[in-house]
């Protein structure tokens, strides 16, 4: 399926930082990623992820009060009405919304679809948490042998 998009689709030229994190994660962890959240709105980094879990959407709130852009990619089709916290970034030509499959709901295979899409996209990718357990675990093996720039927080 070809991505379907609402937003700034020029968001898509910037350097992007991908954030991921396992459902399992320490309170150390989040407040780390707290940290590095309110760290990334404060230098204007395009940040691009799900913004799924309960610790993504954590994330989202820290930037949402910036000013940086944002890409949201789903592992669902398109919203037929946007929730409340993405209707102001939107309007201010901030945000980009990505739905890469079509399925009306998430699962395993589509969070895959989204996280892959994520990381492909993404200069630098950040886990907030990392579970070896978990389904991010075999995506940052395949991404650590790719070179790519990772930072676990």
């Amino acid at each position: 399926m070809e991505p379907t998009y609402i937003g700034n689709k020029e968001i898509l030229n910037l350097p992007k930082v991908a954030f991921l994190s396992s459902r399992r994660i320490s309170s150390d962890a989040v407040l780390k990623c707290y940290d590095w959240a309110t760290e990334m709105r404060n230098r204007g980094m395009c940040i691009i992820t799900g913004f799924h879990s309960k610790l993504e959407k954590d994330v989202f709130h820290f930037l949402s009060k910036g000013t940086q852009p944002i890409i949201v990619v789903l592992g669902r089709k398109q919203y037929k009405n946007l929730p409340d916290e993405l209707v102001k970034p939107l309007e201010e030509g901030r945000l980009l919304i990505i739905s890469v499959v079509s399925t009306p709901r998430h699962s395993v295979e589509t969070a895959l679809s989204r996280n892959r899409y994520i990381i492909e996209n993404a200069d630098q990718v950040v886990f907030g948490s990392l579970d070896k357990e978990g389904n991010l675990y075999p995506l940052y093996e395949e991404i650590k042998e790719n070179k790519k720039h990772i930072l676990i927080l």
